[in-house]
């Protein structure tokens, strides 16, 4: 885990604070944190806890995962990751399989890239697999659908 730089972690804060066009008591309040507390955190001298960076990320309506990232609790590639997942899980459009199926598909890809890390590949090994998990993995490197077993295959071994 990366080192907290609570100088740029205050900096940010302050820009989306203002962005959002709140006042240090306004966001004090929506977030639940006290006014000076907030006003150590923006100007570098408080370390805030991931409990109150979330609850700045919820009052400010942006990602809690962004506000991890700057503080140096979390890496870009996890919160990307993190995203990824939340996404596909939160796509009301598909069923609970179909989610398990696809984060197991996304799973692969990462460790392929050599990007798989430990608390992901528990995540990704939880859920049901389900009937057909792998299809269509096959067809992406470049064999022709419904040619299977037919042209220039190798025949059996005897």
């Amino acid at each position: 885990m990366a080192s907290l730089n609570v100088g740029n972690l205050g900096e940010y804060l302050r820009e989306q604070r203002r962005n959002a066009q709140l006042s240090l008591r306004q966001l004090s309040e929506a977030a639940g944190v006290s006014n000076p507390y907030l006003s150590q955190i923006e100007r570098g001298l408080r370390k805030p806890s991931a409990d109150i960076l979330q609850q700045l990320a919820k009052a400010l309506r942006i990602s809690a995962e962004t506000l991890y990232v700057q503080a140096g609790m979390l890496d870009e590639r996890e919160r990307e990751e993190l995203e990824t997942r939340a996404v596909v899980l939160a796509d009301p459009s598909i069923n609970e399989r179909q989610k398990q199926v696809l984060l197991q598909i996304y799973e692969s890809f990462r460790k392929e890239n050599g990007l798989g890390t430990e608390s992901t590949e528990a995540t990704a090994t939880a859920g049901p697999a389900g009937k057909g998990a792998g299809t269509g993995i096959g067809d992406a490197d470049g064999d022709t659908p419904g040619t299977a077993g037919g042209g220039a295959a190798t025949p059996p071994s005897h």
